[in-house]
């Protein structure tokens, strides 16, 4: 598959291009990031929005950029409404997620529809999210290597518990031969727009570790991506990790 990230940037505002390969788009609202990861033979996208709408127009989005070309994996981040309340649009790709998540997504949709009420969205349509959820087929509970073709490998790590107990990391390798670095994919264990959100189901105690892991696995010249806010450097992530662990007591 191809992508024109400069084309689909003058047609509609939002795609952010992190490398030829890979890019982002922030959604209005909540300011929730969304990425995709193109190969050869296939295409990721990872996260999906916060409505059945909002996840439908994302992949006619995606299906634009890649000239026709159809999103054939998803990964979700974690269980919050505004990053898998549109999986149900992506119908027919195959879907991976933390070990937990399915039963998060099985369980507590009741708390996920009230949740998004709350935070303003349309109670009909939250409902209908809901209903519609979709699980992973696909868990991962320590690494999953994904291969696009055409040489792009992405690495889906579980690095949780922190922002919630079921958060998936994305790793996007440049590969042999190029001068693109490093992309992670971080979800909501790195927010860049506001304070990080710890919610009811946050494991603090273990925040800091998680970010230690995304560390590791980007390294210093990584571009890492927040799941909320602009894309942010090694530095960055380092300091609120160190926040982190001074907020919670934490070492």
């Amino acid at each position: 598959m191809t992508v024109t990230w400069e084309e689909a940037g003058r047609e509609e505002s939002g795609w952010e291009e992190l490398a030829a390969y890979a890019g982002r788009f922030r959604l209005p609202v909540w300011d929730c990031t969304v990425g995709l990861v193109v190969g050869k033979d296939a295409a990721l996208m990872i996260d999906t929005g916060s409505s059945v709408r909002e996840g439908a127009r994302l992949r006619a989005r995606a299906r634009r950029l890649l000239g026709g070309g159809r999103i054939t994996h998803l990964a979700l981040t974690h269980p919050h409404f505004d990053h898998v309340f549109g999986a149900s649009a992506f119908a027919g790709v195959e879907v991976f997620g933390a070990v937990g998540l399915e039963r998060v997504l099985a369980d507590g949709r009741d708390e996920l529809c009230a949740d998004a009420v709350r935070n303003g969205a349309d109670p009909d349509e939250a409902a209908g999210a809901a209903d519609l959820l979709v699980r992973p087929g696909h868990l991962v509970s320590g690494e999953w290597t994904l291969d696009l073709g055409g040489g792009r490998q992405v690495l889906l790590a579980n690095v949780g518990p922190g922002h919630t107990a079921h958060d998936l990391a994305v790793l996007v390798s440049a590969g042999p031969g190029t001068d693109s670095p490093e992309i992670v994919f971080c979800g909501d264990l790195v927010e860049e727009s506001g304070e990080p959100q710890a919610g009811p189901d946050a494991v603090p105690s273990h925040w800091p570790a998680a970010l230690d892991r995304l560390l590791d696995l980007g390294g210093e010249d990584a571009v890492y991506v927040p799941g909320h806010g602009a894309v942010v450097d090694a530095a960055f992530v380092r300091a609120q990790r160190d926040a982190l662990a001074r907020r919670f007591g934490v070492s």
